[in-house]
């Protein structure tokens, strides 16, 4: 039996259960996808927004501010790309104007540092390839960017080193109260017990919330689509670009990456099936058209991919951190800026076991470092010549686009949280996520998995269920027939 359950492997389930595992606790993650980061923590902006958008006094504005000053030291620990690259927010016109000094006054309120407008002269100088029309800006120097995927594995598999269990394709479809534990049962069959559950599923939220009879709050799917654009591209700009907000959000951003993109986007459209990530020629059209009327020249034709991400947008208007029920804790309603908030999130959380009742004592094992999964690309020539030496696998270019090697991948493979898919693979050393977007690499990356994961090749998925890649061997079926 554990102490602590955790529903939900994407970077706030990730990052409670880092922190959980730093006392002395049996815990679990409960992941119904094939891979953990496989929801909203795969498909968002990427950004450590300052504070200065969420009403001042709610938990969105406390957690975000807080979670944006842990960050860097987060990031530093688990090897994950962290850059404080600050943002701007624009404006067009003397309106535009207003708003941006509400969110300079909100932002103040909330504690933010170092937040001011700029005019045209000085904003500029900062960001030459902003629309001509641009009037004015707010400047937010703490706001940064990192990668929510990595962030996210990277958390699970610090957490999982530190003894934390993952179990996957466990799509939670009952829980039960017996008075001193939970019993939570997957569609597979599959149970565990504990006495201690946080609800962390993101879209479903509100589902889990009414298997322990919680039907307080509900949550949609917001779609949000993006455009990403070659690396040759991500020097456009330097600081993350905002419009103005609206009620729907922060609306259409362009931004560096940090592994050197320009991202784009995302819309903001409500819809009912929290299953459809399809992007749409309205949907893109936006993006392109939003894009250029922040920006000058966005090269729209070096674009290399578009995807859709669902934000899990809750009916309070604020996160939902709460206890409904005993032992029994939401994390619901986890919107933007959730991301920014995730590492002040797994704080809040932390306390509020503690006040209901969870023991916790000190882990003394406990390592929060974990080394840098793109530590050889980064490497000195020296230093990739010595590691290549030590494993030869190191000097065989799998992914050309993004020069990722086999050792990589291998390695990849071989500690927490292993992949089991191409995207999984994906998310932990950017191979296939280059110009040709895998089509040249992708039946290497098979072959190892296949090797070590002790499957045949043709069971090899994109991301798990009937995703496979390969339906037969063709060559064996033509021997076949020629005797």
């Amino acid at each position: 039996m554990y102490h602590v359950a955790i529903i939900g492997g994407g970077v706030v389930g990730g990052m409670i259960a880092r922190t959980l595992s730093a006392y002395q606790l049996r815990v679990c993650i409960l992941e119904k996808a094939h891979d953990v980061a496989a929801g909203a923590s795969s498909a968002n902006s990427a950004i450590v927004h300052a504070g200065f958008d969420a009403k001042e006094g709610s938990l969105k504005a406390k957690l975000n501010v807080r979670g944006s000053l842990l960050m860097e030291g987060v990031c530093r620990e688990l090897g994950v790309k962290y850059r404080n690259n600050g943002s701007l927010v624009i404006g067009f016109h003397e309106e535009d104007r207003k708003v941006l000094e509400e969110l300079l006054r909100r932002g103040n309120a909330n504690g933010v540092q170092g937040l001011r407008i700029l005019e045209r002269e000085e904003l500029f100088a900062l960001e030459p390839n902003l629309s001509h029309d641009v009037l004015c800006a707010l400047h937010a120097p703490t706001g940064s960017i990192v990668c929510p995927y990595e962030l996210t594995i990277a958390s699970i598999g610090n957490a999982m080193d530190n003894g934390v269990d993952l179990k996957l394709d466990f799509e939670a479809c009952a829980i039960e109260d017996t008075g001193d534990r939970y019993t939570v049962r997957a569609k597979s069959g599959d149970k565990i017990e504990a006495e201690y559950v946080i609800n962390a599923a993101g879209i479903y939220s509100d589902a889990i919330a009414r298997m322990v009879g919680d039907d307080s709050f509900t949550v949609h799917a917001r779609r949000g689509e993006y455009i990403l654009l070659d690396k040759e591209c991500g020097s456009m700009l330097s600081h993350t670009v905002f419009r103005t907000p609206s009620k729907m959000g922060k609306g259409i951003l362009v931004s560096p990456t940090v592994d050197g993109n320009l991202i784009t986007g995302p819309t903001s459209v409500d819809i009912e099936d929290k299953e459809d990530h399809a992007t749409t020629a309205e949907g893109l059209a936006s993006v392109i058209q939003q894009s250029n009327e922040n920006t000058v020249g966005v090269p729209f034709g070096k674009s290399i991919t578009s995807f859709c991400g669902l934000r899990a947008v809750g009916s309070t208007g604020d996160f939902i951190i709460n206890s409904p029920r005993p032992r029994f804790v939401n994390v619901a309603g986890i919107e933007s800026p959730g991301l920014s908030s995730a590492p002040a999130i797994a704080e809040y959380v932390l306390e509020l076991l503690q006040s209901i009742g969870l023991k916790t004592e000190k882990n003394p094992n406990f390592n929060p470092h974990r080394a840098a999964m793109h530590a050889f690309r980064e490497a000195s020539i020296e230093e990739k010549n010595a590691i290549i030496q030590k494993d030869p696998s190191y000097g065989h270019i799998i992914c050309r686009c993004e020069t990722v090697s086999e050792g990589e991948i291998l390695n990849a493979i071989r500690q927490n949280p292993r992949p089991r898919d191409l995207d999984g693979v994906k998310r932990r050393t950017r191979a296939q996520m280059g110009r040709c977007q895998g089509g040249f690499c992708s039946p290497y990356i098979v072959e190892l998995l296949a090797k070590e994961l002790g499957i045949p090749y043709e069971e090899v998925t994109k991301f798990g269920g009937d995703s496979r890649i390969n339906l037969g061997r063709i060559k064996e079926e033509i021997n076949d027939e020629a005797n």
